[in-house]
């Protein structure tokens, strides 16, 4: 089993080549605008995946797979020539989804911000539900409760306990 980090910069190298092959050597017609993405080579050095990009309609791409299929053995020969390996590793060629998610989630993000826009504007002229201010505030001071808070301590000293003395003896001498 190999390096990880030696198949690593093998892929980077097959990338190059492969790119370079393609502008230079392949000259099939159905080959369009094509981008060589990403490449990715298995630990034991074996098999290569190359990602691809190709801007255009579904023809223009379906006819570029077919193209990079043909030439697969001319971009093999090729790799091996120029990476000096031992064994050539086998070469996929797989479209690369990275261009599309990425659409896809700038089309999601943009419908996320118009609906934060269009809450906003609803929110804007909307009034909180309740009282305008729902805290709590400590009460402020009353007289009149204090009025019958003097009545209650008048009313508490006539209170007996159980031995006969009034209760306010009983604060006087505790």
């Amino acid at each position: 089993m190999a390096d990880p980090t030696r198949a690593r910069k093998l892929a980077d190298r097959i990338k190059v080549v492969v790119a370079d092959a393609l502008e230079k050597r392949v000259k099939d017609p159905r080959l369009g605008f094509v981008t060589i993405t990403d490449a990715r080579v298995t630990n034991d050095l074996q098999h290569a995946t190359l990602y691809y990009t190709v801007f255009g309609s579904e023809e223009e791409k379906a006819g570029t797979k077919a193209a990079l299929e043909s030439a697969k053995g001319v971009l093999r020969s090729e790799v091996g020539k120029r990476t000096g390996i031992r064994l050539t590793p086998t070469l996929t060629f797989t479209a690369d989804e990275v261009p599309e998610t990425a659409q896809q989630i700038t089309d999601l993000l943009s419908k996320a911000a118009e609906q934060d826009a269009r809450v906003a504007a609803l929110a804007a002229g909307a009034e909180p539900a309740g009282e305008a201010d729902p805290y709590r505030k400590p009460a402020e001071h009353d007289d009149a409760w204090d009025d019958d808070l003097g009545e209650r301590d008048d009313d508490l000293d006539e209170v007996e306990d159980g031995d006969g003395d009034d209760a306010s003896a009983n604060v006087a001498r505790g």
